[in-house]
């Protein structure tokens, strides 16, 4: 099959799948991040959304945004290492290193760069990587691009993680990966544990905490603070497209490692710089979550009372303390027609199928939001009862 035929081929497949209401991507929302959007005219409750603790909204992270870009400019127009690093840039470097508890940090103009420029400039040929099965795309790509070898383990089966790192020679360089929060099923990495094996067997390790930052630990820092690791985590990366209102990511390590990547990371140093705007809206919104600690206890309560309720209703959940809620249904069938009867009734939800998991374990994802309010989330509560027992789910 060439090109033309593959493009083909996928046409035709989404224009089936819109004839009989079963394609739930590119849907046009305005505004995307907001509790509450309008989709062709309709305005639906929205429970797809990352935009965890509200931040896009909030008045002092707009209005930082608005200000940097009347100071400077739309844009860089220039790479970070040869015109494109504001005075901005590096406040955010330094300010995000504090949080993670490192020395030193490197603002990337994407998430996605973040992880493959971090993996794959930090391994090389001989070395060993060791990747949980469920781990982000972005990361699986890192793994790609880098020469070394690659291991999977099972999702936080540490008995796996640890057989795959006995049976490797001693000498070799090894990097154990994982994300932090795991985005589809809302499950958190063993990361007490995955430190006791890398100490036990000489590897490094880097944490993906794009899904953790501003929604666990006691103050929103992330997974490391949720297991009191800040500073003992070699490698910390995440964006900031989630929790913190924007785009962008950041790797966060020691002086050293972080000058290697600046230095060396082929897309850091090929990409164009972010906007200043960008970084004054994420110190913006690390503002907002140190001065206001009630919008994080909001939203946890928030989202275990939609578990409760989801729960006493009938549904299957994957376990997660995080407001990420994956919703089994284990029928791809069944979850587009959950999917287009709860949108027909004004919520928005996202259907996880294959392969993005298994076949056979296809989900609806919800993400509880801080700026949600009761009223709509006991709403949503009584929808998801209502079309789930129409179709026999619960």
């Amino acid at each position: 099959m060439d090109t033309k035929e593959r493009c083909h081929e996928v046409t035709e497949r989404v224009s089936h799948l819109k004839s009989v209401r079963q394609f739930f991507y590119m849907r046009e929302v305005d505004p995307p991040s907001s509790s509450r959007f309008t989709m062709h005219g309709k305005e639906l409750i929205n429970l797809g959304s990352n935009n965890y603790l509200g931040l896009t909204f909030h008045p002092r992270v707009v209005e930082a945004a608005v200000k940097a870009t009347e100071k400077y400019g739309t844009g860089s127009c220039s790479s970070r290492i040869l015109a494109g690093t504001s005075e901005l840039h590096r406040e955010l470097e330094m300010k995000l290193a504090q949080a993670k508890g490192t020395d030193d940090a490197v603002v990337f103009s994407t998430g996605y760069m973040t992880m493959m420029g971090t993996i794959s400039t930090m391994t090389t040929e001989g070395d060993i990587i060791f990747s949980d099965e469920l781990n982000h795309a972005s990361i699986v790509e890192g793994c790609r691009l880098s020469k070394a070898d690659v291991r999977i383990y099972r999702h936080r089966d540490m008995s796996s993680l640890e057989e795959e790192l006995y049976h490797c020679e001693p000498s070799r360089n090894k990097l154990i990966v994982t994300d932090g929060v795991f985005s589809m099923n809302g499950t958190v990495a063993k990361l007490p544990e995955i430190k006791k094996l890398a100490e036990r067997y000489n590897a490094m390790i880097m944490v993906d905490d794009a899904h953790g930052t501003g929604v666990l630990g006691e103050t929103g820092r992330g997974t490391l603070e949720h297991f009191g690791l800040e500073g003992q985590i070699d490698i910390v990366s995440g964006t900031f497209s989630k929790t913190l209102g924007s785009i962008g990511g950041v790797t966060c390590s020691n002086s050293e490692i972080v000058t290697y990547l600046k230095l060396q990371s082929r897309p850091f140093i090929f990409s164009a710089s972010s906007p200043p705007s960008i970084a004054a809206t994420v110190l913006a919104a690390l503002e907002v979550i140190e001065d206001e600690p009630e919008l994080l206890r909001k939203l946890h309560q928030k989202a275990a009372a939609v578990k409760q309720g989801l729960l006493d209703s009938g549904f299957r959940l994957e376990e997660t303390i995080t407001p990420i809620i994956p919703i089994l249904i284990n029928d791809e069938e069944k979850t587009f027609k959950l999917t287009q009867l709860l949108e027909d009734s004004g919520v928005f939800v996202n259907p996880i199928i294959s392969p993005a998991v298994p076949k056979e374990s296809s989900l609806i994802r919800i993400s509880v939001l801080a700026s949600h309010t009761d009223n709509d989330l006991d709403h949503v509560l009584s929808l998801f009862k209502k079309q789930g027992k129409k179709l026999g789910i619960i």
